[in-house]
């Protein structure tokens, strides 16, 4: 992440701009409808107004703040019923992913989501809930691919970004971590036996768990905010 004006040639100011208030709204360190206040970030990346405006007009048409005429920008953050909104956009979609994937799937796909699987459950007897998030990411991101839709890869790496993104909700506790690694052995024992209807219900089962875990984590820190 570039900060203080130490900046990546790769991608526009702009851009660079936007990923740094984007991950500050999803990680709560903007709170819901607290104002970004555009000299403040000029001030401390060091750059002019301009290209932290056109930030905001991203970040407005990602619905991730709030613009109002003489008043400002206020970050937008989630609500109980965008985790929702996201879940079931995404519970649709993955079910279809897992019907394509279970037609398409190659060895070597099941091979890194089995790699992926043995890594999960590593990580899980040590305790270590980030290392297993990043499997349970990087599980979902094999099927997307096996699939061979680029689209529909696309469409919902964006809407687990998202959740992803999110600090407050990718805090999961110790007591889950086996529970997340059953859901994803079953996916995977459906892939592998290409039971269509099996991985829907593995997939449907998982990501409502999932859906759970994700509320009850955003009700916890609304009681701390």
């Amino acid at each position: 992440m570039a900060e203080n004006g130490d900046f990546s040639g790769d991608i526009s100011l702009t851009d660079e701009i936007a990923k740094i208030i984007r991950e500050r709204i999803l990680n709560g360190e903007y709170k819901i409808g607290e104002k970004i206040k555009e000299s403040q970030i000029a001030a401390e990346l060091k750059v002019s107004r301009t290209p932290i405006r056109e930030a905001f007009k991203l970040l407005e048409n990602e619905d991730l703040i709030d613009y109002f005429p003489y008043r400002g920008c206020f970050a937008k953050g989630f609500t109980k019923q965008d985790i929702s909104d996201i879940y079931a956009v995404r519970k649709a979609l993955e079910r279809l992913a897992v019907e394509w994937a279970v037609e398409r799937i190659t060895k070597n796909d099941l091979e890194e989501l089995k790699d992926q699987c043995d890594l999960m459950e590593f990580y899980t007897t040590r305790g270590e809930t980030q290392k297993v998030l990043d499997m349970n990411n990087d599980f979902h991101d094999i099927i997307y691919k096996a699939t061979g839709s680029r689209f529909i890869s696309q469409i919902l790496k964006s809407y687990k970004t998202y959740i992803t993104r999110s600090k407050k909700l990718l805090y999961i506790d110790e007591k889950y971590l086996n529970e997340i690694l059953r859901e994803h052995k079953d996916i995977l024992k459906a892939l592998k036996e290409r039971d269509k209807d099996a991985a829907v219900d593995a997939i449907s089962h998982h990501l409502d768990h999932s859906q759970k875990r994700a509320e009850a984590v955003w009700h916890v820190n609304k009681e701390e905010e």
